[in-house]
């Protein structure tokens, strides 16, 4: 049993070399499951540091399986810029987590999001994401096809560095 737990012990040693967010110059890309109430698909994000705990950049999101009769790409489609504050460093809990509330504005809206992301080696890693709408486009009453990335979404995948 002692053998198992010193082996275990080296092995996790091993894998937990990674960095969440080495500040300005970080590259990051995700992809990942985007799932919602009225579709699920897939995500795609990229990141770029350019301080010790900001970063912008990009996500976009296209729903494969819809509830919504006849959803056309223009409703099935969604490109947002973004911005984060990157908090591992700051909460430190362990150089290989980062948690990071941030704001985006996107084709449908303007939203707000919070994620974490968790590296096992320096290249590879974890991520969950949830996000919501701050202000519609539409301010009416969104018609079924509209709701598609207009709601709260939520995102879970994997995460590289660049």
């Amino acid at each position: 049993m002692k053998k198992i737990i010193i082996l275990v012990a080296f092995c996790s040693t091993l894998l937990s070399y990674g960095q969440a967010f080495n500040g300005k110059g970080d590259q990051k890309i995700s992809i990942g499951a985007n799932l919602q109430e009225n579709a699920s698909g897939l995500s795609l994000s990229y990141d770029y540091g350019l301080g010790e705990n900001i970063s912008v950049g990009v996500i976009t999101a296209y729903a494969l399986n819809t509830s919504v009769p006849n959803a056309d790409f223009v409703d099935r489609y969604d490109i947002r810029a973004r911005f984060n504050a990157n908090l591992g460093s700051i909460i430190n809990v362990s150089d290989d987590f980062d948690v990071y509330p941030g704001l985006s504005l996107g084709l449908k809206n303007f939203g707000g999001h919070l994620g974490a992301r968790y590296f096992f080696s320096s290249g590879f890693g974890v991520f969950a994401e949830v996000g919501t709408t701050l202000a519609k486009y539409e301010s009416k009453s969104l018609r079924l096809d509209q709701t598609i990335h207009n709601q709260f979404v939520g995102n879970i995948g994997a995460v590289f560095n660049l």
